[in-house]
């Protein structure tokens, strides 16, 4: 088999991992591959240490370098199923979709079928043989908006080397509470919870995460925000900005209970009501692509829920502002 179809990659031991089991190492630095994946592959010396061939449970030390070079294989074992996709771009490497809200990714506990996996199976068979059937970034199931599916194994080593390099450009539209007054950074780790094992949240322990936040237009108690990530940790966006006591309108798990600023319309009550997800759209995507190196960028419109919920927190506003005269 040549080299170019085979499934290889390198990668050097951080601080945060030196002292770590090697299957505990390796689940971190090639995420993109399963846990179960990773064991095979180490205990047939398709992943080694420093060259050398070693057991999951040894120790990996600061700098050890981790070299993997394997042969492809069936990767899922999900049905493919006819579901409509919404292609913004295709070629034999890339796949480019507008994902719905509402639209799981992965098959789990309780969506075993109808998700993005099960259409992209059906639309592009080839994605069977590649981690995750392609998909190296997720969206949550609530999130719209745009993502890239990887279609060959060069596309998939090149779209993780850029998510790693932190090189892939994503952009997000957000509707949060509260009045903001300016754009800001925040840096904060993320991990899980330490009660809720569920939700994300901002901890000590934590990955590092860094998410940058633009004004696009303020409301009576409500701001239009454009994020940009440098991380790409779980839930980021929404725990980051609850952190800072502003989470996305209608964030059922981070959002807290439905919050009506005073004066709020009988109209604007009625939709805010009725937003059961989080208010927040992947706008923008930028990245090289894996064979050309051309800089590609797509970007898709807010979805119709969305641009109806602006519409009212606009309408509302200047209402307000034409009463105070």
């Amino acid at each position: 088999m040549s080299s170019e179809n085979r499934i290889t990659g390198h990668y050097t031991v951080p601080p945060e991992l030196s002292g770590k089991r090697l299957d505990q190492a390796a689940a971190e630095l090639v995420s993109e591959h399963s846990r179960s994946r990773l064991q095979s592959w180490i205990k047939s010396g398709a992943l080694t240490v420093n060259g050398k061939q070693c057991k999951p449970r040894d120790k990996v030390m600061l700098d050890d370098r981790l070299e993997l070079d394997a042969e492809p294989e069936a990767q899922v074992t999900w049905e493919a199923e006819p579901i409509s996709l919404d292609v913004v771009y295709e070629d034999e490497h890339l796949l480019v979709i507008n994902k719905p809200a509402g639209l799981v990714v992965h098959p789990a506990a309780g969506h075993a079928d109808g998700t993005l996996v099960n259409a992209l199976l059906n639309y592009a068979p080839e994605v069977e043989n590649l981690p995750r059937a392609g998909i190296v970034h997720r969206l949550d199931k609530d999130t719209s908006g745009i993502m890239v599916v990887a279609r060959s194994l060069v596309a998939h080593t090149s779209l993780v080397e850029q998510l790693q390099t932190r090189t892939m450009g994503r952009e997000y539209e957000a509707v949060v509470v509260g009045s903001l007054t300016g754009g800001a950074t925040v840096d904060a780790p993320i991990g899980r919870h330490p009660t809720d094992r569920k939700r994300m949240a901002v901890v000590p322990t934590g990955k590092p995460a860094v998410t940058h936040y633009r004004l696009v237009e303020r409301f009576a108690a409500h701001t239009h925000v454009r994020c940009k990530l440098e991380s790409g940790r779980t839930h980021q966006i929404r725990v980051h900005m609850a952190h800072v006591r502003h989470p996305l309108v209608g964030d059922p798990v981070y959002g807290g209970r439905l919050r009506l600023p005073k004066g709020t319309s009988d109209e604007l009550r009625d939709v805010l009501a009725a937003f059961h997800r989080q208010a927040l759209h992947a706008q923008k995507l930028t990245l090289e692509h894996p064979e050309t190196g051309e800089i590609l960028s797509w970007e898709t419109p807010l979805p119709d829920d969305m641009v109806k919920l602006i519409e009212a927190l606009r309408k509302h506003a200047k209402e307000l502002e034409q009463s105070a005269y």
